[in-house]
């Protein structure tokens, strides 16, 4: 039993394991719902429902209505996506015994976090998606705005890496006092029970669902739950993905993700086959391009994206907590600024939805989907050994000036 249950909850599983389990889960998830995996539209809903509550008029809204705001986050499968999510990294957080509040060591990385997650919040839903629903279910969906999004993305992330890398950034080094003899922390026994606990609950609940007849409150609950576990499982944080690959040349959660976006996307390319669905497009236009590049900025500035900072906030990080808050209010901001300061009609008005299996048929849309991933995949692995034949020369030299 020690040998099944070790590997489950006391080491992280394999991100390819991971990310192709993911990409499945998200093919299932839309053929049962005809929507996607996601979680930055429900941050902006979140962000009207404050609003609502501290008595703001948003009926003129066009964000709003375009996102359907209707109902509270409880009775919405998206919302349920979200609340699953953290529920999920929670409980396995707990199962493995590893919740424990954690404080950055800088006070200015509170700032830091809240200032990126506005602008990853306000990135994300300029793109009409985040690293999820424009990046790695929005690729199998075969809308190009998701193509814009990469090269954004990238972009972003590129020079939000330069940016961390300053002494400005990174303020001052601050020393930590260490004890003269080492101490044994102790074992925090109770957390697999209280996560054992939420698991048998939260099933409950989602048993309640379906049983009462809320189904797709029941499947957002459900694959929510699924999702979270993986996320939290696997450490997967497209923000490092991008990031280390700039920083320390590791492509390894990069080249998962890329495997996991293939998968997918064969499977949706049938789920759509088989039971007649519409693929989910969005707008691609100029504000594709400078919303994925304040994206790629913002979740490197906040040290993560979406789904990083909602597996570190279960875990006990507190520097997320305003990364989470920054996000909600960098989305909401952006769905005021949508038509009440024009950013509609000089960004977005301009654009228009392509989907690759209307322009150029099935067995083209696949084609160059996975052709463009395999390329992707490839421009990682280069980019993996340029840095580190970067490196390998740079040593060589200080070991001759030595």
């Amino acid at each position: 039993m020690k040998r099944i249950i070790q590997p489950i909850f006391q080491h992280y599983w394999n991100p390819y394991v991971v990310l192709l389990m993911a990409g499945i889960l998200s093919a299932m998830y839309y053929g049962l719902t005809s929507t996607v995996w996601a979680v930055t539209g429900e941050f902006t809903r979140l962000g009207g429902d404050l609003l609502l509550l501290l008595g703001v008029d948003i009926s003129g809204w066009q964000y709003f209505d375009m996102v359907h705001l209707q109902g509270e986050t409880w009775n919405r499968p998206d919302g349920w996506i979200v609340w699953g999510m953290f529920a999920g990294a929670l409980i396995m957080v707990l199962l493995s015994n590893n919740f424990k509040i954690r404080l950055p060591q800088q006070k200015r990385r509170y700032v830091q976090g809240l200032i990126g997650g506005i602008i990853a919040g306000f990135g994300a839903r300029l793109a009409l998606g985040c690293n999820l629903a424009a990046f790695f279910t929005g690729v199998p969906q075969f809308s190009f705005h998701s193509w814009i999004f990469i090269v954004a993305t990238g972009i972003g992330t590129f020079f939000g890496a330069k940016l961390t890398k300053t002494r400005w950034w990174k303020g001052k080094p601050s020393l930590i006092r260490g004890n003269a003899k080492p101490t044994q922390l102790k074992k925090r026994i109770i957390q697999p029970y209280i996560g054992a606990v939420i698991a048998v609950l939260y099933i409950g609940l989602t048993m309640y669902f379906f049983t009462s007849g809320q189904r797709l409150l029941g499947l957002g609950a459900l694959f929510g739950l699924a999702f979270g576990i993986l996320i939290e499982r696997g450490q997967i944080c497209f923000t490092s993905a991008f990031r280390d690959l700039f920083l320390v040349g590791r492509s390894i959660m990069a080249k998962a993700i890329i495997v996991g976006m293939a998968v997918s996307s064969i499977l949706t390319i049938i789920v759509i086959s088989i039971y007649d669905l519409t693929p989910i497009t969005q707008i691609a236009a100029l504000s594709t391009f400078v919303g994925g590049t304040l994206f790629g900025l913002g979740i490197v500035m906040a040290s993560g994206c979406e789904t990083g900072m909602m597996y570190r906030l279960m875990e006990g990080q507190l520097l997320f907590l305003p990364v989470f808050v920054g996000n909600i209010m960098g989305a909401t901001f952006l769905a005021y600024a949508w038509d009440h300061l024009g950013v509609y009609n000089v960004l977005v008005k301009g654009g228009a939805k392509i989907n690759l299996l209307d322009t150029i048929g099935p067995i083209g849309a696949i084609s160059v989907t996975l052709l463009m991933l395999g390329g992707l995949y490839a421009l990682t692995v280069y980019g993996e050994k340029r840095y580190h034949r970067k490196l390998a020369i740079k040593r060589g030299m200080n070991i001759h000036a030595s």
